[in-house]
């Protein structure tokens, strides 16, 4: 069961990288947005799908 929960989790962060990598931000916003999703774990993926996601693009102008 719980690596079941580990590969949902590299799943997850790697496509929440692979998306970030994508977003027209500058270089240093994504390694920024990279390292805290990253960091932080699941509270991170959380925050990333949930809220900033849609916003990434606002605060890295």
């Amino acid at each position: 069961m719980a690596s079941i929960i580990y590969i949902i989790g590299v799943v997850l962060s790697v496509l929440a990288v692979l998306d970030i990598l994508k977003k027209p931000i500058s270089l240093i916003g994504k390694a920024i947005s990279i390292v805290l999703v990253l960091i932080t774990s699941w509270v991170g993926l959380i925050v990333y799908y949930l809220y900033a996601k849609d916003h990434l693009t606002e605060w890295f102008k």
